[in-house]
């Protein structure tokens, strides 16, 4: 269910909402082959009149699933947003649409989840990386197998 907030409430008093997005609610395929968003977002807001517009404050959090660009190792990433804002224009150029009385919160939540998501996500901050052939055959680098035969005195 999108998260909704009804503009006339917002008139006597400030909106809280709690609740949970799933993937398919906020339109994220998988787009990204390193990144996938399995589970729900959870989100906790409270959404303010202000000027003539609608200030939504709060908190997202979901896990993703990754792939290490590194070395394919799967791993899961926390996304936390402890201090997401929006700022919904009601008037001028820039106005969201309202519909039946409510605004959708759900696209201004999706840009910042795809914002968060990591960019070139790595399981540690030291990943090698696959390991190469010959490393895998435990012979080493060649090049050093040649260097090695060097006799010097």
């Amino acid at each position: 269910m999108p998260a909704l907030i009804n503009v006339h409430q917002l008139d006597r008093q400030d909106v809280e909402l709690e609740g949970e997005l799933t993937p398919e609610e906020l339109q994220l395929d998988d787009r990204n082959d390193l990144v996938h968003l399995r589970g729900p977002v959870h989100y906790e807001v409270t959404a303010q009149k202000m000027d003539g517009n609608i200030l939504a404050q709060g908190s997202l959090q979901a896990t993703v699933e990754c792939e290490c660009a590194r070395c394919l190792k799967r791993f899961e990433h926390r996304l936390e947003l402890p201090d997401w804002t929006a700022l919904i224009e009601l008037q001028g150029p820039e106005k969201v649409a309202v519909k039946d009385d409510s605004v959708d919160l759900t696209p201004l939540m999706r840009e910042d989840i795809l914002l968060e998501f990591p960019q070139h996500p790595l399981c540690e901050s030291d990943c090698a990386g696959l390991p190469s052939r010959h490393e895998e055959a435990g012979e080493g680098s060649p090049a050093w197998s040649a260097l090695n035969k060097l006799k010097l005195k």
